[in-house]
């Protein structure tokens, strides 16, 4: 188990740090070995001294004996297979959260065999779990030999209760983990000084296993009322709400009818409205940030002619969660095991993409929305939404995720230039992902490009694969706004561009050291509104998030909509300028934050262990902020949009049109 994770530390991203540096790392995760071993040797010692069982006298206790370690070595071979396979893709040891790729079993096992080698995975495997069979049966038989030929005569009956006593309480203290009232848990990895270092302390046992508790979701009213005047400042919420009674909360706490704002960038004309949920679009990777190897250079020059912001967070990291987010307004704080689009009982959700009234509806995929049950999310709440997938294409499937994300935006293009009246469309990208597919009819127009080695890792990307998927992403956009500024409804339409998550990694080149040490690297991502014929450009550094998208486009359509969750109107700045903020869940190691203006605060759900770190320079935090308002402020904000999430997660119900109209 040390072996695999000195081999972790090499295989992947040191992200600057050297051997010297995780030392404690390295102590820490032989701790947490040590539990799992002894928790074996427990089993052995117990099932020896009371079951009856003679180890090694008996053919029968062979076998027992061989028959249990081969067990505990496949167990030990396939987790670690399981997590090196994870860390590659996610950067994260394995935890609870894989179980959501059971939810989507046939797509996720493509996935698996179009990226990964598989039959050489099994191989090691079957190789692995081999070779430590043929270690045990040697040291098996030495010991067997010393028991039928002990030379000192027989033991004394004392003298084995005293080994089993001493053995057994060396075994319990290797379990507890410490000496002290409380033992060792996952969280004591977070101590450490980075997430990537508490990931190289933690192994796969204990990641997963420590995760599998949280996959419930509920919501505690008496939080939420208290989250209300906390809360209240930022949204405008009537702050002196009534106290909770046994039914819960009153219904329509959250609920605001906003009207049409005034503004020069308020649109009279009834524009078409195109949003593009952009896959792993990381904001250190790509240019509009100054990465050297320059990956997005067309939509660097869109973020020059459009309103850029670039300072937009998801409120939490999975594709999944960010469609949620972008759809509902809702940050997703449902359980690392699960999402909340997985639910049955958090299917229902009112959406403002339903206020949009007048406009077709339109959402395009390449591959299938059956995947983490999207469908059931988006055709549920979005009222007469024509739904495109797959099958709806002429174009040929490429890899996993269905067709190429060019001819995604060229299929969706197709049907909106044929459009009469106004439309609303999202369209949903995914080549940016493994298994990394560069479709053999761009090879031609696209052209890949290599870097080292060295030169990738220093500027993010652990390969060449990844960092061309990256840049084929860009000719994707390229193709589609070129083709698409042909059309007629090019000049009357609203193109949004943002991210569905970032990728956790080494941003140390870019951006202070706690966008990569508290990972604000997997939620950082571009926002861009590109209507080159209806608005001026610029560039926002206000904090916003994925939830803020469906206010902001309606306040620029000039709606009056029902806001029920947590997104605001970006450009209202009259109503919630100076009170920008971006909040983050991070359901696999159980934090909650929230980044504003310099810094970034967040706390450790379980242990409440809290920091708050500068996210504009690497000097320390002043004690003056660690221990002052700002930081309490912080904390009050964090709890009370985790809460309210929580919340509106399962009470969030849409109304019927005719309940709609008759509240307006």
């Amino acid at each position: 188990m040390s072996l695999l994770r000195l081999a972790l530390f090499l295989a992947f991203s040191r992200q600057g740090h050297s051997f010297v540096a995780v030392r404690s790392s390295f102590l820490l995760g032989l701790r947490f070995d040590l539990r799992y071993v002894a928790i074996l040797e427990l089993i052995l010692l117990l099932i020896g001294c009371f079951g009856g069982v003679k180890f090694f006298g008996s053919r029968a206790g062979r076998r027992l004996t061989l028959g249990f370690t081969g067990i505990a070595a496949f167990l030990v071979v396939f987790f670690y297979s399981v997590d090196l396979a994870h860390y590659s893709y996610l950067s994260q040891r394995l935890n609870a959260s894989v179980l959501n790729y059971l939810s989507d079993a046939g797509i996720s096992a493509n996935m698996v065999w179009q990226t990964y080698p598989v039959f050489r995975m099994l191989l090691l495997l079957f190789a692995g779990v081999w070779g430590i069979l043929w270690i045990m049966r040697r040291i098996y038989d030495q010991i067997a030999r010393k028991e039928a030929f002990p030379g000192g005569g027989r033991r004394e009956k004392r003298s084995r209760i005293g080994w089993f006593v001493l053995t057994f309480l060396l075994l319990g203290l290797a379990v507890f983990g410490r000496i002290g009232q409380y033992p060792l848990r996952w969280s004591d990895a977070f101590g450490l000084g980075s997430d990537y270092q508490a990931n190289l302390s933690l192994n796969p046992f204990q990641s997963f296993f420590s995760s599998l508790r949280y996959r419930h979701s509920s919501y505690d009213g008496e939080k939420v009322r208290a989250a209300v005047p906390a809360l209240a400042p930022y949204y405008g919420w009537d702050s002196m709400a009534p106290p909770v009674k046994a039914g819960g909360l009153p219904a329509g706490i959250f609920d605001r009818e906003v009207a049409p704002r005034q503004g020069a960038d308020v649109l009279r004309s009834r524009p078409n409205v195109v949003v593009v949920i952009c896959e792993s679009f990381s904001a250190y990777k790509s240019s509009m940030w100054g990465n050297p190897l320059n990956t997005t250079p067309f939509f660097n020059e869109l973020c020059r002619k459009g309103i850029f912001f670039d300072r937009c967070f998801t409120p939490s990291y999975g594709t999944a969660r960010g469609v949620w987010a972008v759809v509902t307004g809702i940050p997703d704080v449902a359980s690392a095991t699960t999402t909340s689009s997985r639910n049955p009982a958090a299917v229902d959700q009112h959406t403002i993409i339903n206020d949009f009234t007048g406009y077709d509806k339109y959402y395009f995929l390449g591959g299938s929305t059956s995947w983490a049950n999207i469908r059931g999310l988006l055709t549920d709440n979005i009222r007469d939404l024509h739904l495109y997938e797959q099958e709806n294409y002429t174009a040929p499937k490429v890899d996993v995720w269905g067709i190429s994300d060019k001819n995604l935006f060229l299929e969706a293009n197709k049907v909106l230039k044929k459009q009469q009246g106004p439309f609303f469309a999202v369209i949903q990208t995914a080549d940016n992902h493994r298994p990394y597919t560069i479709p053999a009819e761009d090879r031609q127009a696209f052209q890949p490009v290599t870097f080292s080695a060295e030169e990738l890792r220093h500027n993010g990307f652990e390969s060449n694969d990844e960092m061309n998927a990256f840049r084929y992403t860009d000719f994707s956009y390229r193709t589609f706004i070129e083709a698409a500024s042909k059309e007629a409804y090019f000049d009357n339409t609203v193109f949004l561009f943002v991210g569905d998550h970032g990728i956790p990694g080494d941003a140390a080149a870019l951006f202070p050291k706690a966008w990569t040490d508290q990972r604000l690297t997997a939620e950082h991502v571009p926002m861009l509104i590109y209507a080159p014929k209806l608005l001026e450009p610029r560039r926002i550094s206000r904090e916003c998030s994925q939830v803020d998208v469906l206010p902001t486009l309606a306040g620029l359509c000039n709606l009056t909509y029902r806001n029920t969750t947590l997104g605001r109107d970006l450009l209202d700045t009259a109503r919630y300028g100076g009170k920008e903020m971006a909040f983050i869940y991070d359901p696999d190691q159980f934090y909650i934050g929230v980044v504003k203006g310099d810094y970034f605060y967040r706390r450790q759900m379980k242990t409440g262990k809290e920091e708050i770190v500068s996210v504009t320079g690497n000097d320390p935090v002043p004690a003056g902020v660690t221990t002052g308002p700002l930081m309490r402020q912080m904390e009050q904000v964090s709890e009370g949009l985790y809460e309210a999430s929580r919340y509106m997660l399962l009470m969030n119900k849409k109304k019927s049109p005719a309940e709609g109209k008759k509240s307006r």
